[in-house]
């Protein structure tokens, strides 16, 4: 991918008070509305809150199979930050994209919708040179048995719950971050191609 031109630091820390606003707002009301996927949805802000805080240099981002505390994500305040360079945030964008890909194709796989591209005699050669490729590129950690290690083990043994996590991380993260190098003309408007 292209080297990012960064939305500017007004921009960023503006969205950054909207999704804190949206996340906080969605956590007080979760107890009671568990069975409400928007509010739902919009719990897991947390996480692109959390990706554009690792962009004004405010947050470590944990791995992609590790969420962000809410309450440390939403306690900090945006304004006291400074934009990360872009080359670093192409990186994160770019491997945030791959554990997006990871999500989706799982996702497309149990659904029986992913076509096989012709040079691959299975799914799982597919996933093992994208895992190494991404490794190769300092994008993934190392692969686990020719996929992606997530919780400990190969993505590909993920339990339901697990893989809805690391996809809501993923997706979440990536926007943030796609958004953050500039794609989209609004937040609303980023393209999540995988």
């Amino acid at each position: 991918m292209a080297r990012a031109k960064l939305r500017s630091q007004r921009e960023v820390v503006e969205r950054c008070r909207a999704l804190r606003e949206e996340a906080s707002s969605a956590l007080e009301r979760l107890p009671s509305a568990a069975d409400d996927v928007e509010l739902l949805d919009a719990a897991w802000r947390t996480e692109a809150l959390g990706a554009l805080l690792w962009g004004l240099q405010l947050a470590e981002l944990p791995p992609y199979d590790q969420a962000f505390h809410p309450e440390d994500v939403l306690a900090v305040d945006p304004a006291g930050g400074r934009l990360r360079d872009a080359d670093e945030v192409t990186l994160e964008r770019d491997s945030a994209l791959l554990w997006h890909w990871r999500a989706r194709t799982s996702e497309l796989q149990a659904a029986g919708t992913l076509e096989l591209p012709a040079r691959f005699a299975s799914f799982d050669q597919v996933i093992a040179a994208t895992a190494m490729r991404g490794f190769e590129q300092g994008l993934l950690p190392a692969p686990m048995r020719g996929d992606f290690r997530a919780f400990g083990k190969v993505y590909r043994h993920l339990s339901p719950d697990q893989l809805a996590q690391a996809h809501a991380i993923a997706v979440e993260r990536h926007h943030a971050l796609a958004w953050l190098a500039g794609a989209g003309r609004s937040w609303r408007e980023v393209p999540l191609d995988t």
